[in-house]
């Protein structure tokens, strides 16, 4: 245990005694507070009430929440609820806002921990790519300062996160300027697993596993973001977005976007498993003071089965007008250049040499995505490695997914001869 752990437990205990942990979260006062900061009122839809409300009431009734935990969530929601208030009155002010057209946006998902991030970040290496950025997706709105004055706010609060929980950055490395996953923007409206991941509530997870449109809602404000930013900065056409949470939403991302074109990344289920059990632990733990590990495992066990055998219903029909790109873990890693290329071929995209030398200089720079090593055992977080391999082979037969034995990293990309040609020395 961290001495920080150990003064969270302190407080946590202090507060409890207090009965400062006792009471209910409710979203009146967190809607007024919203509205006199920003001095608007108006937040046009409102069916985000419901999703609110009940992600409140579970996160009373059943994540245990701590002293900084009842803090983070109510400052969370207040941002929120600012930023619905201030795209609404953007959309009031400019209503061609709402016209802006998102065109045959690349939607990259998957097993969480299999690749989508690296994958990702290569893309944005292109000029013409663009996704949501972490200081955007916080503060998306031109009110809150300047780029350069977001961009540095959200840098402070990144190093304050850090502090409460130091194993983040080696199991997800973020910066301010980062990409950022759509699941940031979909919980605007409170339609998200982004807080299933945050907080234990499952009374909030199976309302939204049992929402038969799947989140519709979330991806009709996912759009008008993506209209809000675009109406800002129209210089870079192509949107990639990635999150894994899109298994669960192709429904909605059909009817949304019925031109979006989707890729989805492979890797074996067994060590994802591992490594997202264990960034759910450290993403929780600053947050609440009761956690067992050990109920995890099973959790995000039997959310990724579920995920995977989407992947084998849609196969490489989602119903775009493309057909689904398939990308494994194992390709990426060892030739990132040529699988990057590969997906730009399979949607009829051009690669330039320019973007070849940026997806290595990249890799250079960051040659394991600048993630830390990490070693899990499964007794940790409950799981037993044969009976996941048993649950998961039909994915891993259905998409040829190699089991992995070892560790396994992105490769360094030796510089290139300038008398030589072709692509560029990988070591694995």
């Amino acid at each position: 245990m961290t001495i920080i752990t150990t003064a969270l437990r302190l407080s946590d205990a202090v507060a409890d005694s207090l009965g400062l942990l006792d009471g209910p979260l409710d979203a009146d006062p967190l809607i007024q507070i919203a509205r006199k900061q920003t001095g608007l009122s108006d937040f046009g839809d409102t069916a985000f009430i419901d999703p609110l409300t009940r992600l409140l009431e579970a996160c009373s009734r059943e994540s245990a929440l701590g002293i900084v935990g009842r803090s983070a969530t109510k400052w969370d929601i207040v941002r929120f609820l600012s930023n619905l208030l201030l795209i609404q009155d953007a959309a009031t002010q400019c209503p061609e806002m709402t016209d802006e057209p998102i065109r045959q946006p690349i939607f990259i998902t998957g097993l969480p921990r299999s690749g989508t991030t690296f994958l990702h970040r290569l893309m944005l290496t292109d000029p013409p790519n663009r996704a949501p950025t972490v200081w955007e997706t916080i503060y998306p709105s031109p009110i809150a300062g300047t780029r350069d004055q977001r961009i540095a706010r959200v840098a402070r609060q990144l190093r304050a996160f850090e502090w409460l929980a130091p194993e983040f950055r080696a199991l997800h490395p973020m910066e301010a300027t980062s990409p950022q996953e759509c699941s940031e923007i979909t919980a605007h409206v409170f339609r998200s697993l982004r807080f299933d991941t945050n907080y234990h509530i499952p009374s909030y997870r199976n309302w939204l596993d049992a929402d038969v449109v799947r989140n519709l809602p979330g991806y009709r404000f996912h759009q008008r973001f993506l209209q809000f930013l675009q109406f800002q900065d129209r210089t870079r056409p192509r949107w990639v977005l990635k999150c894994p949470e899109h298994l669960f939403a192709l429904h909605a991302i059909r009817s949304v976007y019925p031109d979006a074109r989707l890729v989805f990344v492979h890797r074996d289920p067994v060590k994802v498993l591992l490594s997202q059990a264990k960034l759910t632990e450290v993403l929780r733990r600053p947050f609440t003071h009761r956690l067992d590990p050990r109920t995890l495992g099973p959790d995000e066990s039997r959310r990724w089965l579920d995920g995977t055998q989407r992947m084998m219903t849609v196969g490489d029909d989602a119903g775009f007008p493309e057909p689904v790109c398939h990308v494994h873990h194992m390709d990426l890693i060892s030739d990132p250049i040529h699988t990057v290329e590969t997906v730009y071929q399979h949607f009829g995209l051009t690669s330039t040499p320019a973007m070849a030398a940026a997806i290595r200089t990249y890799v250079t720079a960051k040659p394991r995505g600048g993630y830390g090593e990490h070693s899990y055992r499964f007794e940790d977080h409950g799981l037993d490695e044969q009976a996941e391999r048993a649950k998961f082979r039909p994915y891993m037969v259905r998409f040829g997914v190699t089991a992995e034995t070892a560790p396994t990293r992105p490769p360094i990309l030796l510089p290139q001869p300038a008398s030589s040609a072709g692509e560029p020395t990988l070591l694995s």
